[in-house]
């Protein structure tokens, strides 16, 4: 861990500055609005060692793939999300010598990230070489309000000496990525201009033809009215400036205001794209800096209103969580169906900003608790209208018969995910679309989505699988082989068992949405079987033969599960036999120690009991979770969470507020020190589940709500909001009890701790 970050409900505050960290800080103290995201660069020059790093949702390149020996099936590209235009800059020189802090003497430094108000704020007081002292104070957002809109305010003030303050504000598209695969620029720059008060610079992607304007207008305030900053207005090729000069002694400061806009053509046609921006950007400053900034806290403050957590008698974890739900509901607001998650958001370039099966496994039951339905729904469509690329993978593989296969790693719905053992073999992906259908529907009550969109998904998934599976003659059962599963320490693995456990469910579930279908939606139905030339009674009678036949391994004479076949064969140590030194395995091992080992990285087997919770007995749960859980090293950040849920079930308290504290904590304390890569996005929705499924004990069963609370010793009390069934409930769970208000909606029947409750 790495600890210097303070405490505090509901901010993250840095008290002195950390350059060391500057990386992983830009990544923590992030901000965005779904639209567009900004590290935590400084809005001045600074030479020390940073990484720029500007976002827009749903721009990305297709950097050619880099492997060393080319397979067939292998995607050609691996998207990358764009570090875009830097919007941010406001060069400061004081008497020719420019403001740096890696250069300044830095006399006192405090950045304070405000989750509750969404404002990114810094102070500091720097000593210049030519004498003088000038103190630094700015502050930032990302608009929830107005998601095409940022603003800055930053002011300069003189503590000693006198002299010329020079200012620069500006607008750079010459920008590139860390990750670059080839060492390519991805922009082409297309236009840039300044004067009429507004800095404008557009570019386009290679490639793929996405283009971005920025507009910015700058303001200054010294004594008396704000104003446009006068000043030498110039430009260049993606790049455009104004510069201004203040006279300033001792005691006196000039205010500075950026506002800002963004916009892409994935919204705006190409030859409005400037105007609009600038149009914007102007329409911003005529409203000012501190309307804007309190139209954006009001937004925030509805967001919290509904998706809070609140928990008493433990600073840490109350930080921990808020943390998470700051940054999930900043990466993802349910508004573009374009749009999904990626695990890094806009707070870094690692995995190239695309989406993973973590969405559905993870994410998925975060936004339905806490948002209005169709923001999950829009999770969902965004899978259903990328089947036709999933069908195209698939057929790549050598797959038939409109079977699907949806990508690791994609932003268009084609597979862009490099690493054979992933793309080829960690198909379980597959299913966790499946079941976010399935948690959908349970959740909502909206089972007619079956109806409009579920069902192709669910077909082209059955199909899939149909044909993955082989019939293995010394066996007499369906085997699956050469797959990975959730562990990636385990690669090429015949018969892991959450794989084929999933498969099963999967053909079992379409069997039972085809029979809904033709009760309920007979015409619907018809039309898809024609639209998909399904064969209904050969393909269900080929899935029923699987379900029953499925191979899973055990072992002999326990309610053990086996990961996959061969597992027992690997020598059965545990993680405490490793020394600290060793960790994390996958730096400090080879790849090849790596497999041989028991080690397993994250959730496997549980995953599969996390998933299917009343498929198994309390005993299964407890036998399982004993025999997997000291093997693992959680070196997944998606580990953490689904051993919460499953400690908490099993009323292992300890072990429960152990992980939840790693899970809640892993970027803030830097557990596996990578948050200088970005952030941990979609392992945040899993810290959301270790609270409310963990700890407040929330299932769906037949249509009824369920709680079975357990309140660690550390707290005092917590309290959640969730959305069920078109109606609002606040849960507050103390030392006296479980209290349930219905704040929304219809009366309903819940059970809580086992017994039945009726809430109006």
């Amino acid at each position: 861990m790495i600890k210097y970050l303070q405490e505090d409900e509901w901010k993250v505050i840095e008290k002195g500055f950390h350059p060391e960290y500057q990386r992983g800080t830009e990544s923590i103290f992030s901000i965005g609005n779904g639209q567009f995201g900004q590290r935590a660069n400084f809005e001045e020059h600074y030479s020390g060692d940073s990484m720029q790093g500007s976002y827009i949702a749903g721009v990305y390149y297709p950097d050619k793939t880099k492997v060393g020996w080319w397979k067939n099936g292998y995607p050609e590209y691996f998207a990358k999300v764009l570090n875009s235009v830097n919007w941010i800059g406001i060069r400061l020189m004081f008497n020719g010598e420019e403001i740096d802090l890696a250069k300044n003497e830095v006399k006192d430094f405090e950045r304070i990230l405000d989750m509750q108000k969404g404002i990114l704020s810094r102070t500091c007081t720097v000593g210049l070489s030519n004498g003088a002292t000038i103190q630094l104070t700015s502050r930032r957002f990302c608009s929830m309000a107005n998601s095409d809109v940022a603003g800055i305010e930053m002011e300069a003030k003189v503590i000693e000496g006198e002299g010329d303050l020079k200012v620069i504000s500006y607008l750079d598209a010459n920008v590139q990525n860390e990750d670059k695969n080839w060492d390519d620029t991805f922009w082409d720059q297309i236009d840039a201009s300044s004067g009429n008060q507004t800095l404008i610079v557009r570019s386009e992607t290679k490639k793929t033809a996405f283009q971005v304007s920025a507009a910015a207008v700058t303001t200054s305030q010294t004594a008396g009215a704000e104003s446009v900053m006068e000043g030498a207005y110039s430009s260049k090729e993606g790049y455009a400036q104004v510069e201004g000069s203040f006279s300033l002694s001792a005691g006196k400061s000039v205010t500075l205001r950026k506002y800002v806009s963004i916009l892409s053509n994935r919204n705006h046609d190409n030859d409005a794209l400037n105007a609009k921006a600038s149009t914007i950007a102007a329409a911003a400053k005529e409203e000012g800096y501190a309307a804007l900034e309190q139209a954006h806290i009001d937004a925030w403050a509805k967001i919290w209103e509904m998706g809070d957590i609140r928990i008493e008698g433990d600073v840490a974890a109350q930080q921990g969580i808020r943390f998470n739900i700051f940054h999930l509901n900043q990466t993802y607001t349910g508004e573009d169906d374009r749009l999904n998650i990626g695990p890094k958001g806009f707070t870094g370039e690692k995995y190239g900003g695309s989406t993973y099966w973590d969405t559905e496994a993870y994410c998925l039951p975060f936004y339905l608790n806490t948002h209005e339905e169709h923001v999950a729904e829009q999770l969902l469509v965004y899978r259903y209208k990328h089947l036709e690329k999933a069908i195209e993978n698939a057929e790549k593989l050598g797959f038939t018969n409109g079977a699907a296969l949806y990508p690791m790693v994609t932003m268009n719905g084609e597979e862009c995910h490099n690493e054979w053992e992933i793309t080829f073999e960690e198909i379980h992906r597959n299913g966790a679309i499946a079941y976010a259908i399935y948690n959908y529907v349970r959740h909502t009550g909206n089972a007619d989505y079956l109806a409009k969109y579920g069902f192709d998904v669910l077909l082209g998934i059955a199909r899939f699988w149909a044909q993955r599976v082989n019939w293995s003659e010394d066996k007499q059962q369906y085997v699956m082989l050469g797959v990975t599963g959730p562990n990636e320490y385990e690669n090429n693995v015949n018969n892991n068992w959450y794989t084929n456990y999933l498969a099963q469910w999967c053909m079992n579930y379409t069997l039972k949405t085809i029979l809904y279908l033709k009760q309920q939606h007979a015409d619907a139905y018809a039309e898809k079987v024609k639209k998909w030339n399904f064969d209904e009674a050969t393909e269900t009678a080929k899935w029923a033969d699987i379900i029953e036949k499925m191979y899973l391994p055990q072992m002999e004479g326990s309610d053990i599960v086996l990961q996959q076949d061969g597992f027992l064969d690997k020598e059965q140590l545990s993680v405490d036999d490793l020394a600290a030194d060793e960790r994390p395995i996958n730096q400090k091992w080879s790849w090849d120690r790596i497999l041989r080992s028991i080690f397993i990285k994250q959730a496997d087997v549980l995953q599969g009991f996390y998933f299917f919770e009343d498929h198994f007995s309390d005993e299964q749960h407890k036998a399982n979770f004993d025999f997997y859980e000291p093997k693992t090293l959680h070196e997944s950040s998606l580990s953490p969470c689904v051993h919460v849920v499953l400690a908490a079930k099993l009323g292992m308290e300890e072990k429960a507020y152990e992980m939840y504290l790693r899970t809640s904590r892993l970027d803030l304390d830097d557990y596996n020190k990578e948050a200088y890569q970005g952030l941990h996005i979609t392992s945040m929705a899993g810290t959301w589940l270790s609270v409310v499924e963990g700890f407040g004990g929330l299932r769906v069963r037949k249509d009824v709500l369920h709680l079975n609370p357990m309140l660690p010793k550390q707290w005092r009390k917590f309290s959640f909001k969730v959305v069920f069934r078109k109606r609002e409930l606040q849960v507050v769970v103390s030392t006296e009890g479980t209290k349930v208000e219905l704040l929304k909606g219809d009366p309903l029947e819940i059970m809580v701790s086992g017994e039945p409750v009726s809430v109006s």
